[in-house]
């Protein structure tokens, strides 16, 4: 499939560009070459290659959810600019 100058005009105005015509050309050559290549992708026999999500058997990515210790309370708001006992306190947003 070639890309056309005009397919390329208004591929820039969907991504909200603004090509010069000399940009327009060069895309044009730039685009109609990677398309190039994703057709050349189709000719390729995958009737034997299973349908997957992920190209490595992945399990479990996420480190398991442990407890430690923390801050206690008084020394998280010690260094607040203003709180009570038991928050932090600040300005009113909505009014």
């Amino acid at each position: 499939m070639a890309l056309s100058a005009e397919d390329v005009i208004r591929i820039g105005n969907l991504a909200r560009l603004s090509l010069t015509p000399a940009e327009v050309v060069e895309l044009t050559d730039k685009l109609g070459k990677i398309v190039g290549l994703v057709d050349q992708l189709s000719e390729v026999n995958t009737d034997d290659v299973v349908p997957m999500v992920h190209a490595f058997d992945l399990q479990n990515v996420l480190a398991p959810d442990l407890c430690s210790p923390s801050l206690s309370r008084e020394q998280a708001l010690q260094n607040a600019p203003s709180a009570d006992s038991e928050c932090f306190r600040v300005p009113a947003v909505l009014g």
